[in-house]
């Protein structure tokens, strides 16, 4: 596995992110623990060493099982990295108690890298009234972080803001070919670049959308480099940035993590013609005109009900090709409660929603695909 050192540390290229764990049960948020365990060990004994999980992770699960998995192995032969999400606290005793719980639920008398969850203008507050910075440098000073830095998901002139109102020592930023002009990725890494801030990549993949493409996306791929998969170009962009640390992926099977540990295990940058062709593909996906959501579920708890990340999936689903008929039953499949008819705009979503979508505008179109699809089948 390759592997950069950073703070004194090896650091293995790629990093097993938990967000996107098999389940038994995705609404309750229930882990598969055999599928999931199974990835786990199979990372840790192919050279990953450096684990990303969360608070909010699978309805809260994440940090229990992934303390379950860890506890047995050697605490030094894995990096450790978990989050505050400063506005689920709701006090400055809540962050004492979020922080406190996690040590618990990881079984853990430290954390190698922690991270303000989410840093951006709605969350922001939260921070600053909760003291929140103040509280993780002093658990820092008493060695139960190592090392203390932020997630990102705003532009580049808020994140200037946060990088001068607190001594980081790292960032974690959504990074991918899609993203670099998008989401204004490469001013972002710049901006931690010039701090000499090392940058740890999330949503290489932007949710698994650029492991599958659009059909016209993925054949161009498919003629030019045979022998490379989406997935492992799109790994390989975001790796070959010099100051990248890590990068993470959210991997749901263990073909999905045998087929990246193989990308990383034989590292390369990206060849001028990969790049060239890359860049057509893009074109050709962004011409589907999908929507960008990766699937967070950051916009969960839609007080109408709606499920907005699987409206948003199945919409996805058919615009890159599928069957209007599969449309109209994966549709069918979700309570009446779940659809998009039933959104108000309150605009809660957007608030959430990291990928700054226009959710009830989005959900708007969603419903004029899906009258559609029922006119045509």
């Amino acid at each position: 596995m390759e592997k950069r050192k950073v703070f004194d540390q090896e650091i293995s290229l790629l990093g097993l992110g938990t967000m996107r764990l098999p389940v038994k049960n995705n609404e309750k948020g229930e882990i598969d623990k055999e599928a999931a365990s199974a990835i786990f060990d199979y990372a840790l004994n192919h050279g990953v060493n450096y684990i990303d999980t969360a608070y909010m992770y699978h309805n809260g699960n994440a940090e229990a099982f992934t303390g379950e998995v860890l506890a047995q192995y050697d605490r030094k032969s894995y990096v450790l990295a978990t989050k505050m999400p400063a506005w689920l606290a709701h006090s400055e005793a809540g962050v004492e108690r979020i922080f406190e719980g996690q040590l618990k639920k990881l079984k853990t008398d430290y954390f190698d890298f922690y991270l303000c969850h989410n840093l951006n203008i709605p969350y922001y507050p939260y921070f600053k009234k909760y003291k929140v910075m103040e509280y993780l440098a002093r658990k820092k000073e008493e060695g139960l972080i190592k090392h203390l830095g932020f997630s990102f998901h705003d532009t580049p002139e808020v994140m200037k803001q946060y990088l001068a109102d607190f001594d980081w020592e790292f960032g974690q930023i959504q990074l991918n070919y899609l993203d670099w002009e998008m989401q204004k990725a490469k001013e972002q890494y710049q901006l931690l670049t010039d701090k000499k801030l090392p940058v740890i990549v999330m949503e290489p993949l932007r949710g698994g959308a650029l492991a599958t493409l659009s059909p016209d996306a993925l054949n161009h791929l498919q003629k030019t480099h045979p022998t490379k998969t989406p997935a492992d170009l799109g790994l390989r962009f975001a790796a070959q940035l010099p100051n990248v640390m890590t990068v993470l992926s959210g991997m749901s099977s263990l073909k999905q993590l045998k087929e990246n540990i193989e990308t990383m295990d034989h590292f390369a940058p990206l060849s001028e013609a990969e790049q060239k062709n890359l860049n057509i593909a893009l074109t050709l996906y962004k011409e589907n005109k999908m929507i960008p959501c990766t699937g967070c579920r950051y916009c969960d708890g839609c007080p109408q009900g709606v499920d907005i990340a699987t409206m948003f999936e199945i919409n996805n689903h058919y615009r890159l090709g599928g069957s209007t008929w599969t449309y109209v039953q994966e549709y069918e499949s979700l309570p009446s409660s779940a659809h998009e008819d039933n959104c108000t705009a309150c605009g809660k979503c957007v608030e959430k929603c990291p990928q700054g979508l226009d959710i009830p505008a989005l959900l708007e179109k969603t419903g004029e695909m899906i009258k559609a699809a029922y006119r045509n089948s």
